[in-house]
This record gives structure tokens, C-alpha cells and sequence, in this order.
């Protein structure tokens, strides 16, 4: 038998549950991610010329997938609340051969916005790649990571360098 004070997403007999947060404090709540995208020389020189495709203007197209991402989450992700989010933001630059998507997602609530942070930076270098595999496949999405979190009982959380 688990320890639900431990897996929290585990009822008393071991099913799958959604966790009730109706007890919870609601309180502003704030999560940055962000996603690395190796992109190759070539592809990196043609977004940085033009930043479009073929099929269009990519960092753009990967904004407003990174948006609808955040905001389906509960979709994707079996354990999410689906939640009224404040606002999401996504930014993107180059840096070198190196798409960096950066997300961040706020929400006045009863849990936290960790997830909704990662989606969006996950859907957004998914959407990248996408409009790019036309040049070339061997673009990497090298990492996605949580950068920070503020809000919510578990207090703040900063990712080291």
C-alpha cells in the first residue's frame, strides 16, 4: 500500500486521482520555463535573415502555440487542473545555432503553474521544429526545464544556472 501523504495522484487503494485543491489558499502564482532548440547552421542563418519558412513565420507560429498549449494543458497532462490562467507569454531568440523559448504563465489560484510553463515551452519548440523540418531534421530539442516558481505553499523555486 502507498503512502498517499507521498503520491498524492494514488487514492487509499491505489487508483488514479485527481487531487481535491478546493481547500486550498488561492494566491498569485507565477512559472517560467523554457526550451532549447539546437537548430544547425543553415536553419539558424535563415531564421535569422527572414525568421520564416516555407510554411510561414515560425517564432510567431511558435508563439501562438506555446499560448493554446499553455491554456490545454488539463488536455494533455492526465492530472492537471484545468485552470483560468492571467496571462501567458511566450518569447523566443536566437542565440547562436540555438532557438531559446522562454515561457512564463500566471494565474491567481489554488495551485500552481509549473506544468502550464512547461507545455507551453514544449508545444512551442514542437511547433518550431515543425515548421522547419523542411530544411532540416536534425534540429534537437536539447532540454525543457523549469526556471522558476513563485506562489503557493510550497514556496519559491529557482533553477541554478
Amino acid at each position: 500500500m502507498n503512502d498517499t501523504s507521498t503520491f498524492t495522484h494514488l487514492s487509499d487503494g491505489d487508483q488514479p486521482r485527481m487531487v481535491d485543491i478546493s481547500g486550498k489558499t488561492t494566491t498569485k502564482r507565477i512559472a517560467v520555463a523554457e526550451a532549447r532548440v539546437a537548430l544547425g547552421p543553415e536553419l539558424a542563418k535563415q531564421l535569422r535573415e527572414t525568421g520564416s519558412t516555407k510554411k510561414g513565420p515560425v517564432f510567431q507560429t511558435a508563439v501562438i502555440a506555446g499560448i493554446q498549449a499553455a491554456k490545454r494543458t488539463s488536455d494533455w497532462v492526465p492530472m492537471c487542473h484545468p485552470l483560468a490562467l492571467s496571462g501567458v507569454d511566450v518569447d523566443i531568440q536566437l542565440e547562436g545555432e540555438h532557438a531559446c523559448i522562454q515561457t512564463t504563465v500566471r494565474t491567481i489560484g489554488p495551485t500552481g503553474v509549473e506544468m502550464e510553463a512547461l507545455t507551453a515551452a514544449s508545444a512551442a519548440a514542437l511547433t518550431l521544429y515543425d515548421m522547419c523540418k523542411s530544411i532540416t531534421k536534425g534540429m534537437v530539442i536539447e532540454s525543457v526545464r523549469l526556471l522558476e516558481k513563485r506562489g503557493g505553499k510550497s514556496g519559491d523555486y529557482q533553477a541554478g544556472s
